[in-house]
C-alpha cells in the first residue's frame, strides 16, 4: 500500500511540475531575447472596474464589460524562430491539458491565428489567442470570470468592423 501511495504521489507532483499557465509561459519566455512581453495585473483591472465606463474614440464595440472581469492579461510575441517554435509548443501542450475549446481559426499564407477558450455555458474563465506566421509566434491569455454572452458579442461586432 505505501507502494501505490509512493506511486501516485510522484505522479501527481510530476503532473503538476508540468502543469503550465499563462503566468508559467509568461515568465518562461518574458525575459529572453527577441520576445517582446507585456503583463497586466489584477490591481489594474480593479482599478479600471472603478471607472464608470471605458469607452474608445472612434469605436463602435464597447470593451468596458469584458476589461472589468479580467483577472490577468498576458501577452509574448517572439520574433526569433528557436524561440517561437518553442513557445508555440508550450502553448500547444498548455491549451491540449487545459480542457481548451476551439473556439475561432483563421489560416492565411502560412499564417494561422486560433482563439481558444475554457469555462462554462455563461462564463468564460480564460482566453488564449496562439497566432504564428514564419518569423513570428504570439501567444496572448486574458484570465478572469467574461460573461460569455457579452465576449461573443464583442468578437461578433469586431469581426464585422
Amino acid at each position: 500500500m505505501k507502494k501505490l501511495f509512493t506511486i501516485v504521489t510522484l505522479i501527481t507532483l510530476c503532473v503538476t511540475a508540468f502543469a503550465q499557465n499563462g503566468r508559467d509561459l509568461y515568465n518562461k519566455y518574458s525575459d529572453l531575447p527577441g520576445t517582446e512581453a507585456v503583463y497586466i495585473s489584477p490591481a489594474m483591472f480593479r482599478m479600471i472596474g472603478k471607472i464608470p465606463d471605458v469607452e474608445f474614440q472612434d469605436e463602435s464595440v464597447n470593451f468596458a464589460p469584458v476589461i472589468k472581469s479580467m483577472t490577468g492579461f498576458y501577452v509574448l510575441n517572439a520574433t526569433d524562430p528557436k524561440i517561437g517554435a518553442d513557445l508555440y509548443a508550450d502553448v500547444r501542450k498548455f491549451i491540449d491539458g487545459g480542457n481548451y475549446e476551439l473556439l475561432m481559426e483563421a489560416k492565411e499564407n502560412g499564417e494561422v491565428a486560433r482563439i481558444y477558450t475554457v469555462g462554462d455555458e455563461q462564463t468564460v474563465t480564460s482566453l488564449v489567442i496562439l497566432a504564428q506566421e514564419k518569423s513570428e509566434t504570439a501567444f496572448i491569455a486574458i484570465d478572469g470570470k467574461m460573461d460569455r454572452a457579452q465576449l461573443e458579442d464583442l468578437m461578433a461586432k469586431a469581426a464585422s468592423e
